[in-house]
């Protein structure tokens, strides 16, 4: 699957990121889940907090690019966007049950 974001992502960056944004991992992994444990309620809360963890990630791909075109490098501005994406996991984690969500 990587390969293949690569391959797009070289020719039409667009359609790249495109499939790169799909969540076959969420998807993979609630079919596991739910094979391991079909479960309704389980399956609600798991993909619900998937959710609301997916959206700390968002800022990563507004900072980057803006990074960049300010000349910051790769691999500087990637581990930037990690560690935002870290800080607002956290903040997630911590804000989110004050709100009433079960993460």
């Amino acid at each position: 699957m990587i390969a293949a974001i690569a391959e797009v992502g070289r020719r039409l960056p667009a359609m790249g990121a495109l499939i790169a944004s799909l969540p076959l991992v969420s998807i993979l992994g609630m079919i596991f889940l739910w094979m391991a444990r079909p479960d309704a309620e389980n399956m609600a809360r798991h993909a619900e907090a998937t959710f609301w963890y997916v959206l700390p990630s968002l800022p990563m791909f507004l900072l980057i690019p803006v990074l960049l075109r300010h000349g910051m490098s790769f691999w500087f501005a990637l581990v930037l966007g990690c560690a935002l994406t870290v800080a607002l996991y956290l903040g997630m984690m911590q804000v989110g049950p004050r709100l009433g969500l079960r993460l």
